[in-house]
């Protein structure tokens, strides 16, 4: 059982007693089951908090839809990492204007990173006086009470505090998937990347007990989940804070006994945590995944130093070729920021050097947008976008190379995977140990099932066959 506080414990109480308030008065507001539709941007951290956010819906009594139109709770949860995804919420946003003059009583909401800026808050009370509530990363469970207030004559509700510094658990939950799940073991962040706003909207490192981790790990099993993958800012600083003997690696062995086959997934890794301890539970526990997640962003030493990235582009190199002496067939893949204010081609070409070195399997790839309240954001950058575009499409083409250098030496191997997709008529898409996807012919009754496929071609993905 939980080691539930007194203080978690009031909150759902609390907040259970407004899901019956609102229970009770939907059905004299509405002549029809009211639906809810839940936008979700961002990170697989937001996809999860909209599962939680989903189950407190239908916890009052709505249905849940993907058509905004058709809906009377309208929530957008909000990504603050690039400015391009503030652009889309906003433009969605708007489109809800029109709804809000038909049509029986729809409410508007705005949440999550975005929402937790303080420019973004004054910006929607004066702009979009059609919003009916706006609220940070630390209140999910209030929203019943704002719902309850809101469709009882209060007006707009707007409750972006940080004061609050608890994990809560037992939120009720509509997970998305029956193969894939989420499992969040931590929240916030501690490291204060000069480029990067999350420190600042989702708080300070919390991480969950162990024993809440592995109750909910076990309920997903027994629901059927074949993939769990571990959520956090930093899971590799799992444990820090925590009155107990846990870190990371010793969370994953301990999820690792639990009985049952299953696969286990985690992101995001900071490479200054990660340590020896871990590479080593990953190569000895048969139900993780043999690969990592670790994002570099830059491979010049300079660029990292302003980056605040606490490791130089060797420590890294370092870590690589451990985890390769440790972990046999270990896979990488990595994050890198392109035109970082104040970098010049020579700093680019670190970054090049080390992707060639490495050999990623995959690059998740970015050119640096200016984050409001970020220390990066008041430093000179007078590289041009044009230039930083072709720094990007010089990488770009030079992961192609090694992509499918890495992808054709799996031809002629033969894998155990998790089907997990649909991708065609009568062609299903599954996911190695390694975490290499593999297209083969197959009937949708194996999604959610392990097989053995062998690998028979390269063309712009891996194609097999089930042996």
């Amino acid at each position: 059982m939980s080691n539930m506080t007194e203080t978690n414990q009031h909150i759902l109480q609390s907040m259970q007693g407004y899901i019956e308030r609102v229970k009770e008065i939907l059905p004299t507001l509405y002549s029809h089951t009211p639906k809810a539709c839940i936008n979700t941007y961002g990170c697989q951290q937001n996809v999860s908090d909209s599962e939680k956010i989903k189950g407190i819906m239908e916890s009052m009594g709505y249905e849940l839809t993907e058509d905004y139109t058709k809906a009377d709770f309208i929530l957008f949860n909000t990504c603050a990492v690039r400015g391009h995804a503030e652009d889309r919420v906003f433009g969605n946003i708007g489109r809800t204007k029109q709804l809000k003059k038909s049509g029986e009583k729809i409410l508007v909401a705005v949440c999550g990173c975005m929402a937790q800026q303080q420019i973004v808050c004054e910006k929607v009370k004066k702009s979009y006086p059609y919003v009916d509530m706006l609220f940070g990363t630390h209140h999910i469970q209030n929203l019943p009470e704002y719902i309850y207030k809101r469709l009882t004559g209060s007006g707009r509700i707007f409750d972006i505090s940080d004061d609050f510094n608890e994990v809560v658990e037992g939120l009720p939950i509509h997970r998305d998937g029956k193969i894939k799940g989420w499992l969040p073991i931590m929240h916030g962040c501690d490291n204060f990347c000069t480029y990067c706003i999350v420190p600042y909207v989702r708080g300070r490192e919390k991480s969950r007990l162990p024993e809440d981790i592995i109750n909910e790990a076990r309920q997903m099993i027994a629901s059927g989940f074949k993939e769990i993958m571990l959520l956090g800012q930093n899971v590799n600083s799992y444990g820090k804070g925590l009155d107990c003997d846990i870190n990371f690696a010793k969370l994953l062995r301990e999820l690792n006994g639990l009985e049952g086959d299953f696969r286990i997934r985690f992101m995001t890794s900071h490479p200054k945590d990660c340590t020896l301890e871990l590479l080593d539970a990953v190569k000895d526990c048969e139900k993780v995944e043999k690969h990592l997640h670790l994002p570099f962003q830059s491979g010049s030493d300079r660029i990292l130093k302003q980056m605040n990235r606490r490791y130089d582009s060797e420590g890294y190199l370092n870590l690589i070729n451990e985890a390769k002496k440790r972990i046999p067939g270990v896979t990488f893949t990595s994050d890198i920021i392109v035109g970082f204010p104040g970098e010049t081609y020579e700093d680019f070409c670190q970054t090049l050097r080390l992707v060639k070195e490495v050999e990623f399997q995959a690059l998740f790839t970015f050119i640096y947008s200016a984050r409001n309240g970020t220390p990066a954001a008041k430093m000179d950058d007078p590289v041009s976008r044009e230039e930083k575009g072709k720094w990007f499409s010089e990488l770009l083409a030079v992961q192609e190379d090694i992509s499918k250098k890495n992808y054709a030496s799996y031809v002629g191997k033969t894998y155990r995977v998790l089907c997990d997709e649909v991708v065609g008529n009568s062609k299903l898409s599954g996911k190695t140990l390694f975490a290499v996807d593999i297209e083969f012919d197959a009937d949708e009754s194996l999604l959610g099932k392990f097989v053995n496929v062998k690998v028979d071609r390269f063309t712009n993905v891996l194609e097999g066959t089930i042996v």
